[in-house]
């Protein structure tokens, strides 16, 4: 690509991008040009998930030296003894897994198909949150409030706050184990706990009596009449009125002083932090006022538990009426079926709506070469068949439940994206749909796939009345060059395996050559549900 900008010149380059490679894989440099694909595969049953892809084309070098400055506090690192709280808190391994490393700071390395963002400064961050409203705005006006839009917690802050944020939901485990002796290897909620253990645990230990801190402390945890819900109230931070130095905080078992799980942020980092919290408010506000819905992308396992622990507190904040914003679950992650479980659960129990998209994942090789490399336990499912079946098993939990909310009290209070190219997967979601009395009139089981990949899956779907989007990047030429160039790779593997797809596509083409239709433009009259 770079080879032929030089030689063809920008105009020519442009051009011939638009006639080939740039038109199978993006629709459009801006919401105007945009508007024939979206409303063309709207005549056909499928819907549109906008995302605005352009990218900065940077070296590896200066990606590297740029998430290094990210992901380093400015503050003095504070005596390791003063962050354990006790033995249990903190560990080798998990310093290592949520502090960035030099070798692996260019987070594209070995990944094709997701995009990358490097923080620069507050003001790009600023940028960024425009450019998601505007793809918010986009969706309202061109997909009549059937669309959805994404978004990177990346994009919008120092992602030096989601290596912390991450680790103190560790630390928060394990200080839970030490106190009450119940294992929180994958969340607090699911040991339905209550708060009268902890305080039999202060009063054994003496730090209760006359420390109204430690009381303070047991009154403003998240619970409800089954148990702890989270030792912190998160809708507080959400909401970005308390600071994190202050929010993050458990007493000794030993002194009975209050003393902090996350590591000290400096007075501007802790601005940073309310600044990337009051973005996310401003973007979740105006897709709620917009009717629109949001996916969070799913980042690298280092950065997502405080992705998906900040995406909760969102849905429980803006999906009161309707799931408006939605999470993105990897499976080909060990802990993700666990993970859903849990998050089904929290959204029960405080009452709001739940949105999901399932996806395999992105950054399986980095994952791997990250883990083995520091030291830590590879997060990835050991075989292809074992993703697939962490797929299947998390998909039927969200199915099983929404057939038990519908039979009980007739609720859509569940929704799920099927995001998959693999047909088999497809076909295991309808076949279970079936089974299960879920037909795609509920309007709470949807497909999606790429724009330009798989339409003999997203078009047939559509044709047959269930609800299929296509994810569609938007953007000008120059500045999608980068997400062009990953296509390209990730085209490069998958054309040696789908040989289904090619042999549909030869197959077309021979016919329209034979009866003299290679220009023919079918047209469509299907309603998306």
């Amino acid at each position: 690509m770079k080879i032929g900008k030089k030689l063809l010149g920008k105009r020519l380059f442009k051009s011939l991008m638009k006639a080939t490679f740039y038109g199978q894989f993006v629709a459009g440099e801006n919401q105007t040009d945009i508007m024939p694909t979206i409303q063309r595969m709207r005549s056909f049953g499928v819907k549109s998930i906008l995302d605005y892809s352009a990218e900065e084309d940077i070296s590896a070098e200066e990606a590297a030296e740029k998430e290094m400055a990210s992901c380093v506090s400015t503050t003095v690192a504070p005596d390791p003894a003063v962050i354990k709280v006790d033995p249990a808190v903190n560990t080798p391994e998990t310093d290592k897994r949520y502090h960035a490393h030099r070798e692996f700071a260019d987070r594209r390395q070995n990944v094709n198909s997701a995009r990358t963002y490097f923080y620069l400064n507050e003001a790009q961050c600023e940028k960024n949150v425009d450019i998601f409203l505007r793809c918010i705005e986009a969706v309202s006006g061109t997909t009549k409030s059937t669309g959805f839009a994404a978004i990177k917690m990346t994009a919008l802050g120092r992602p030096q706050l989601l290596l912390q944020l991450s680790e103190v939901i560790a630390r928060s485990r394990r200080y839970f184990t030490e106190v009450t002796g119940l294992s929180a290897d994958n969340n607090i909620l699911q040991q339905h706990a209550s708060p009268a253990i902890f305080e039999k645990r202060f009063e054994k230990a003496d730090i209760l009596t006359d420390n109204p801190a430690v009381k303070k402390w047991l009154q403003q945890m998240t619970y409800d009449q089954k148990g702890l819900i989270h030792l912190f109230s998160w809708s507080g931070l959400i909401d970005a009125n308390i600071l994190l130095n202050d929010f993050f905080k458990v007493p000794n078992l030993q002194t009975g002083r209050m003393e902090p799980l996350i590591t000290a942020l400096s007075p501007e980092e802790e601005e940073m932090a309310c600044n990337m919290l009051r973005r996310l408010n401003t973007i979740f506000s105006a897709a709620r006022d917009l009717d629109v819905r949001v996916m969070v992308d799913a980042e690298q396992s280092y950065f997502q538990p405080a992705i998906s622990r900040l995406t909760m507190e969102l849905m429980r904040k803006y999906n009161k009426e309707k799931a408006i914003v939605f999470n993105t679950y990897q499976c080909y992650l060990k802990e993700t079926y666990n993970n859903i479980v849990l998050d089904l659960e929290q959204a029960n129990r405080q009452n709001f709506y739940f949105g999901a998209k399932l996806v395999r994942g992105a950054y399986m090789e980095q994952e791997r070469a990250r883990a083995t490399a520091l030291g830590y336990q590879d997060p990835i499912n050991p075989t292809y068949e074992a993703t697939t079946a962490m797929y299947e098993k998390t998909l039927l939990e969200c199915l099983t439940r929404i057939k038990d909310m519908k039979t009980r009290t007739n609720e859509r209070r569940i929704g799920a994206m099927v995001a998959s190219h693999n047909e088999d997967t497809v076909r295991f979601a309808i076949k279970k749909m079936e089974e299960l009395g879920i037909s795609p009139e509920d309007k709470v089981i949807c497909f999606g796939q790429l724009l330009g990949m798989c339409d003999q899956i997203s078009f047939p779907l559509g044709q047959s009345g269930y609800s299929v989007y296509k994810y569609v990047p938007y953007g000008p030429v120059d500045e999608v060059l980068p997400y062009l160039s990953r296509r390209a790779q990730e085209n490069r593997g998958i054309l040696t395996k789908i040989k289904k797809e090619k042999r549909l596509l030869v197959t077309e083409l021979k016919r329209r050559l034979v009866k003299g239709q290679l220009f023919s433009a079918p047209k469509g009259d299907y309603v998306p549900i």
